[in-house]
């Protein structure tokens, strides 16, 4: 099946280099409970002083980039006691950006940069002056899909990874899904029954056996956990019967 790219692709740059990376990852949207009355929310870099330590969520964002959503979801987070950390792809100038349906290559280019984010910030976790060593991998949307492909070349693993809004299926967002999870890693799969993107909803999805959701690709994995929210938005982990759930899920996982 072919679809009809009626899409926009804006921006030029397609890689990243070492200076971009650093970029993303010290303008990260930053949010942690210093103390019972004071609250950091800004960017990474300025972030100073003593602080307590706290197992992290390091948080991918979808298309739109650090929008309200995340900055709610984040704070109530951080009076569950998390750090979030949330790498800004969005600081690599002139990068790449799009309406949808565009060339599958497109969106692969994409994603190989937000893949490159992940792993640099994995890598400078453990410089982090708030990181207890406990970490969490998450995203949403376009973000969620390196979340699912990523494979840990850390000596510190991840304690689990949270999806929101990506089916882990083949569609038109992507070459192949090519998901990655090990075993020993517990998984949170949430989507909206409805997903306006990945689920049948949508015209141009370019897979008419997707389920809209990862429990084909997961059916085999000993802690997964799939989620379906009816009448849910795209973006719903800030819906309370989202929220109940990752907040069980983090509690049962993080130690």
């Amino acid at each position: 099946m072919s679809i009809e790219l009626t899409g926009k692709v804006m921006g030029s740059v397609r890689t990243h280099t070492e200076e971009s990376l650093k970029k993303v990852f010290d303008k990260a949207y930053t949010v942690i409970q210093l103390s019972e009355d004071e609250l950091y929310e800004g960017e990474l870099a300025q972030l100073k002083g003593e602080m307590p330590k706290r197992p992290t969520v390091l948080f991918m964002h979808g298309s739109s980039g650090i929008n309200p959503a995340i900055r709610t979801f984040a704070k109530h987070l951080a009076q569950k006691g998390f750090a979030f950390l949330a790498p800004d792809s969005m600081q690599a100038q002139d990068r790449i950006t799009y309406s949808s349906p565009v060339a599958q290559t497109v969106y692969e280019e994409i994603h190989s940069m937000r893949y490159a984010e992940l792993r640099h910030a994995v890598q400078r976790l453990e410089t982090l002056p708030f990181f207890n060593g406990n970490y969490v991998i998450a995203g949403t949307s376009e973000g969620a899909v390196s979340v699912a492909r990523f494979i840990n070349e850390s000596s510190k693993k991840e304690l689990a990874r949270m999806i929101f809004s990506w089916s882990c299926e083949n569609n038109y967002h992507v070459l192949e899904h090519k998901t990655h999870i090990p075993e020993d890693c517990a998984v949170l799969n949430m989507m909206s029954a409805d997903d306006p993107y990945f689920s049948q909803k949508n015209s141009y999805l370019d897979n008419p056996e997707a389920l809209g959701h990862a429990g084909k690709i997961l059916k085999d994995h000993p802690d997964a956990t799939i989620v379906l929210l009816s009448k849910a938005p795209h973006t719903l982990f800030n819906l309370p019967q989202a929220t109940s759930v990752i907040d069980a899920f983090l509690e049962r996982v993080v130690v």
